[in-house]
């Protein structure tokens, strides 16, 4: 490793109630990961005026019927 820290987000995935990271991907645009539980998938994209929070909730969506 080279000494560089990777930027991440931490989320509380509420599917399963526990906390983990995200990283950033490779092409910088987002950053990615899965809830170490149930391995859902999140998602969270970098926009122009970003923000400065670094730690976020992750719910799923509802299904419709």
């Amino acid at each position: 490793m080279t000494g560089r820290k990777r930027q991440f987000l931490g989320i509380l995935f509420e599917c399963c109630h526990v906390y983990g990271r995200v990283y950033q991907a490779p092409g910088g645009g987002a950053y990615e990961g899965r809830c170490p539980r149930c391995l859902r998938e999140v998602r969270v994209r970098i926009g122009p005026n970003g923000t400065r929070k670094r730690f976020f909730v992750a719910r799923p969506r509802r299904t419709r019927l």
